[in-house]
């Protein structure tokens, strides 16, 4: 890249060192390593888990103790029948049997598949706001968000050993990004141990001071490293490494249908390896925000008749600017969530 056209991106990447921007290729200054040997990374990452903890303290009054101190000690939360069963079955068949416009990724050997929770499927699958609009959820996924705004909601399958190609990469154990973030997985089907069920390294949530020590020293070299993933923000970490950061080896969650999971995703966690090409079924939630922003609500796409059609537009807008940016989700036209 040419002089004048880094003095002129120079803003807009000094800039993206205030928002959740993690990747260490795509930003110069993110991935610069004599910044990060100076402490840029490892400042971002502090500052951020600090206005995380500011915001959770606003927000923890809503969730029940026993939750919260599950969360604070482990950061994660695995509640079991959180559903009545008879509501649960009823949303089970409605969802099961919905047919809707789907996207799929490969990565590895896995597709995952995603069907928005939008206008369309809760029309057809009016059980749906027994979940979303539960007042245990709501609390809870705010809470370890750290943000009092809507999730964004999938019905997602994960399609084990479908392809003839190396294995998922979300089989490594790896963060998301560098601050706190909240995925939930609530499970439609019981998950076995040979249907590759999610596992969390308990604990790996906190900012200990072998966590940020780690951290700098990824930083140094991760725009440089082999893997693509953690250049590109999503730190990887060998099982063997754990012990080093005074954290447990992970903990795999073989659940029955009906459990509600949520994870903070700066805590170690990955897929365990399937042995079957049956799919895993689940509702899918995300919720990720600028993690410097000091305010925990006003968020323009918690609003109803916004919520609900924010995964439509982000897709649409990724296909119409696919020339510019990566768009790994393709559309595979209307199908269930169990189809081949």
């Amino acid at each position: 890249m040419n002089l004048p056209i880094k003095a002129l991106l120079a803003p807009f990447w000094a800039a993206q060192l205030f928002t959740g921007a993690k990747s260490f290729i795509n930003n110069p200054l993110i991935g610069s390593a004599r910044l990060n040997a100076l402490g840029l990374h490892a400042a971002r990452v502090r500052v951020a888990h600090a206005m995380a903890r500011w915001r959770r303290a606003g927000l923890a009054a809503h969730v029940q103790p026993d939750e919260r101190d599950s969360f604070q000690r482990d950061g994660v939360v695995e509640i079991r029948d959180f559903l009545p069963p008879a509501l649960f079955q009823q949303l089970r068949q409605e969802l099961l049997n919905f047919r809707g416009a789907a996207r799929e990724t490969v990565q590895g050997d896995t597709i995952t598949r995603r069907i928005a929770i939008d206008v369309d499927l809760r029309n057809s699958a009016p059980t749906i706001r027994h979940f979303a609009r539960h007042p245990r959820w709501r609390a809870l996924a705010r809470y370890v968000a750290s943000f009092d705004m809507e999730p964004l909601l999938y019905l997602q399958s994960i399609l084990p050993n479908r392809h003839d190609a190396p294995p998922d990469p979300q089989l490594q154990f790896h963060a998301d990004t560098f601050h706190p973030a909240m995925k939930a997985w609530f499970f439609l089907n019981d998950v076995g141990i040979e249907q590759g069920p999610f596992a969390y390294v308990r604990g790996s949530h906190r900012l200990t001071p072998e966590r940020l020590a780690w951290e700098k020293s990824r930083s140094l070299t991760a725009r440089d490293g082999a893997c693509r993933l953690s250049s590109r923000g999503s730190l990887r970490i060998r099982e063997e490494e754990l012990a080093g950061l005074s954290l447990p080896q992970p903990t795999i969650f073989a659940v029955p249908a009906n459990t509600l999971i949520v994870a903070d995703t700066f805590g170690f966690h990955a897929r365990s390896p399937a042995s079957t090409s049956e799919p895993r079924v689940e509702i899918w939630a995300y919720s990720r925000h600028n993690p410097f922003r000091p305010f925990r609500g006003w968020d323009i796409g918690s609003v109803p008749g916004i919520a609900e059609r924010r995964i439509g537009w982000r897709w649409r807008l990724a296909d119409m600017a696919s020339g510019l940016i990566n768009q790994p989700w393709r559309a595979v036209g209307s199908k269930r969530a169990t189809d081949d």
